[in-house]
């Protein structure tokens, strides 16, 4: 029982890594080993971490398309409840349902709703903001906006053993591994 609260009290394993080859090659190998709760942190972008990750396809594009409907018909719909049904003008013998004069403003209200959208969903799928982080806890983790590179196995991992995955951390060649308290 005395294992199971211990087990709570633990984030993870965090292991530091000299260069982002090092990185890449160990989120392979631990992909590979079976680890899928994981993530790795850099001072700037790689390219191929995202697929070493695992990472599955984003779902921000359904929600932009959603957003972007939405401000369509929303904006169509305006147009049209407002020039048809709420205050129907004749000025010219134009019909009140002009569709070719809805066009710009149609077109505003898609970029407008699919931008909001896209910015809400954004924060919404990283989980921002969040100004705490339990990697945080870790001292030497100042250095992954520096030079460093750091790849961390969460103790919600299936596969997660503490003794196991520091054991196979270690294989990997880091700087050092560490336990990220929770």
């Amino acid at each position: 029982m005395k294992l199971i609260a211990e087990h709570r009290e633990v984030y993870g394993l965090m292991a530091e890594f000299e260069d982002p080859t090092s990185l890449v090659n160990a989120t392979h190998k631990a992909y590979h080993e079976g680890y899928r709760r994981m993530d790795a942190y850099s001072p700037y972008p790689i390219e191929e971490l995202h697929e070493a990750l695992g990472s599955h396809h984003s779902r921000l594009p359904l929600i932009v398309l959603i957003g972007g409907l939405a401000g369509c018909i929303g904006g169509y719909l305006l147009q049209y409840w407002v020039s048809a049904l709420a205050y129907p003008l004749n000025i010219g013998g134009k019909p009140l349902h002009s569709w070719p004069a809805f066009i710009p403003v149609t077109f505003e209200c898609t970029i407008l709703v699919a931008a909001l959208s896209c910015v809400l969903g954004m924060l919404a799928l990283n989980g921002l903001p969040q100004p705490y982080h339990p990697v945080f806890n870790v001292p030497r983790f100042a250095l992954a906006s520096r030079n460093r590179f750091f790849l961390c196995i969460e103790s919600q991992d299936p596969k997660f053993d503490i003794e196991g995955t520091r054991r196979f951390l270690e294989t990997l060649d880091p700087r050092e591994v560490t336990t990220v308290a929770d």
